[in-house]
């Protein structure tokens, strides 16, 4: 993998395509644009492992990863496609590893700059406090549908067993 300075290569709109950051104006992209570098991962290089600790954001911007969870491939990722805005925020162990499936150029927000900048900018920081309780309240949403598909599933299979 190589390493380089890309704040005014990575674009508005793919930043913005990232839930997380919905709601931040031009100003407060354009702020964390300057945070983000370009990695470049040759085929069948590791992007990320799962289980480890992970500590970035990732932006595709050409080629594809591959996605594997257990050693079990799920999908392929491309531009516009990104992973790793968990560990954005918690610098927690990754739920996937991610291969480079041909050369991938790759845009990079490390967790330390953009807890920096946000650490700084309390406005910034409340907008994605604001983004992240919006996110929780739709997976417990569609939590609570899948329970109650599981709950007729349940009833369903007691109604017919075998």
């Amino acid at each position: 993998m190589t390493t380089s300075e890309a704040a005014r290569c990575v674009s508005i709109e793919a930043i913005q395509r990232v839930p997380l950051f919905a709601d931040l104006n031009k100003n407060e992209i354009q702020e964390i644009a300057r945070l983000f570098r370009e990695h470049r991962f040759a085929k069948g290089e590791t992007i990320v492992q799962e289980g480890s600790t992970g500590d970035t954001l990732f932006l595709i911007e050409s080629g594809e990863a591959g996605v594997f969870i257990g050693g079990k491939g799920h999908t392929t990722m491309k531009s516009p496609d990104y992973f790793g805005e968990v560990a954005l925020i918690d610098e927690g162990t990754r739920m996937a590893t991610i291969c480079a499936s041909s050369e991938a150029v790759c845009y990079g927000l490390a967790s330390s700059d953009f807890r920096a900048l946000v650490e700084k900018n309390g406005v910034v920081g409340w907008k994605l406090l604001q983004r992240m309780v919006k996110m929780l309240r739709a997976t417990r949403k569609e939590a609570h549908e899948l329970e109650d598909v599981l709950g007729t599933l349940r009833r369903f299979d007691d109604t017919y067993p075998g």
